[in-house]
């Protein structure tokens, strides 16, 4: 079972105006997207199910894992990345060649929430630049 859409944007606009950190996950006082992903995590389906290791901030890294969405799949339920949802958990490849680094959840058609070096948590509109580098979407499940 999915977790509800509109708890899922709910959740994550809550996080709106939150300082970028990396590699934290504190609502009000800072995260990186990762972290973001997390506290909405926390927010609609319980504990986190896995104690997350450090990781670079490289998006150009390049490798023959996608451990990030290798990782998603463990935990959520995949969604057909041509056509993400609202409230899906979009990851993006932010060089062709690259893994996929970077994550944000949808909130519309064309909106999307995500925390951003410099910006902390902001909605912004899911540009045509945006669109095009998603590789992965994946369902939050309802409460464990």
């Amino acid at each position: 079972m999915t977790a509800e859409p509109l708890d899922v944007i709910a959740a994550a606009r809550a996080w709106l105006g939150t300082p970028y950190h990396d590699q934290a996950s504190l609502r009000g006082v800072g995260c990186d997207c990762l972290g973001l992903a997390r506290g909405v995590w926390r927010d609609v389906v319980g504990p986190e199910p896995a104690v997350i290791p450090p990781y670079s901030r490289d998006w150009g890294e390049v490798g023959d894992r996608e451990v990030l969405a290798d990782n998603a799949l463990r935990w959520m339920i995949p969604a057909d990345a041509s056509f993400p949802q609202p409230g899906d958990l979009v990851l993006f490849r932010m060089r062709r060649d690259a893994v996929a680094k970077h994550c944000g959840i949808l909130t519309g058609a064309a909106t999307f929430i995500h925390s951003y070096d410099r910006l902390g948590v902001v909605e912004e509109p899911l540009s045509q630049a945006w669109r095009r580098r998603i590789a992965f979407a994946f369902r939050y499940p309802s409460e464990s």
